[in-house]
């Protein structure tokens, strides 16, 4: 039987979000219902910050009735809580319902056993932003450090092929996921879950559930740094990840051509915004050498992104060449820091981890600790 949004609704009107017994559906906090074609249920509910905690009976409860509909495969249901207008705006219509006012995050949206979160983001696609994270993450595992790696580019899921990862996460008790395992570290995607060539036709509110599932649903265990691949540009999915997660700093990538580096400038402001520290700028793919001739081209111009950090005041950490064998090894799945570790290239990403750890660890040049306030 296929799936539809008033098979849904009916399953919600059963659940109770107060002690005088209003449903979910009357009550004025539920989002759109959203049905994919795999048959998979999407909504949210919309709370106070101080309520997360509360509710979150509310949100379960709601999730297992949907979830015991015939034909549902998957249900995806997250509390959330949107901004208020600027001050001074038009006043709301007496007739809807207030809108929660977002706030700080509480110390509990904090992830068990996880040290630091840092999100590796970019303006725009295309700028081998997957391909920075991967080798950061196995940069910081050079040092040393326990590592995890979230592939939170719904759209676009690259660590798989990246890390040649196959198979699918075990379902531990409960609704946690064990994470995938490659050159030491522990990895999580979207990409474990749906087919390759799936095309991922979801919706904003379901992209951020996604992501907070992801977060926080995954047997982590202890790690020093978890690694973030973000999804490109600055939208919902960013948003989600400044406000339900702690994070300690966000690396910005971009190519050095100007097109790139103004959809940089959009994610170093939008960091700023929600007062995210940027651990700094990388210029991808910023030389490339002819392995025959050996001549200097810069296809994409060079020192754009060194000149834009300088301009913004956030540190520059590194200028990484358009190299063959970059591209060889991520398309094999066999990332450069892991198969080449003494290599110029791994060198770059290496040099790279040390200078985030750092600032993470409060070493030379650190940062004081982020206060992460939404307005």
């Amino acid at each position: 039987m296929a799936i539809t949004r008033e098979h849904v609704l009916q399953a919600l009107s059963t659940v109770p979000v107060d002690t005088n017994g209003t449903s979910l559906v009357s009550s004025g906090r539920l989002s759109d219902v959203l049905i994919d074609d795999a048959a998979r249920v999407m909504f949210s509910i919309s709370v106070q910050p101080s309520e997360a905690s509360s509710m979150e009976h509310v949100r379960q409860a709601a999730e297992t009735a949907v979830r015991g509909l015939p034909g549902v495969k998957g249900v995806f249901a997250s509390l959330t809580a949107e901004h208020a207008g600027p001050p001074g705006g038009a006043a709301s219509s007496p007739a809807a319902p207030a809108r929660p006012r977002a706030a700080a995050q509480p110390k509990s949206q904090r992830i068990p056993g996880v040290g630091h979160v840092i999100a590796v983001a970019s303006g725009k696609g295309g700028v081998g932003k997957s391909t920075t994270a991967c080798n950061l993450a196995l940069g910081l595992k050079a040092l040393g450090l326990k590592v995890g790696l979230l592939d939170a580019d719904i759209y676009g899921p690259s660590m798989p092929k990246l890390l040649g990862i196959h198979g699918k996460p075990q379902l531990l008790e409960g609704r946690i996921l064990e994470p995938m395992e490659a050159y030491g570290i522990k990895v999580m995607s979207i990409g474990f879950l749906v087919d390759e060539e799936a095309a991922m036709i979801w919706r904003g509110p379901m992209v951020m559930s996604a992501i907070t599932q992801m977060l926080r649903e995954v047997a982590w265990g202890d790690l020093d740094v978890l690694v973030v691949d973000m999804p490109p540009g600055t939208g919902d999915a960013q948003l989600t990840m400044a406000q339900a997660t702690p994070l300690a700093g966000a690396v910005i990538v971009s190519t050095p051509q100007d097109l790139a580096l103004i959809d940089a400038r959009r994610g170093v402001s939008m960091f700023k915004r929600v007062e995210i520290p940027i651990l700094g700028i990388v210029e991808n793919m910023a030389t490339f050498v002819c392995p025959h001739c050996g001549q200097a081209s810069h296809i994409f111009g060079h020192g754009g992104a060194r000149a834009e950090a300088e301009r913004l005041g956030v540190p520059f950490l590194a200028e990484v060449p358009l190299n063959m064998s970059i591209r060889e090894l991520s398309d094999a799945g066999r990332p450069v820091v892991a198969v080449d570790p003494e290599g110029p290239h791994a060198k770059i990403y290496k040099d790279m981890a040390h200078q985030v750890w750092a600032v993470l660890s409060g070493g030379a040049g650190a940062r004081p600790a982020p206060r992460i306030v939404i307005e």
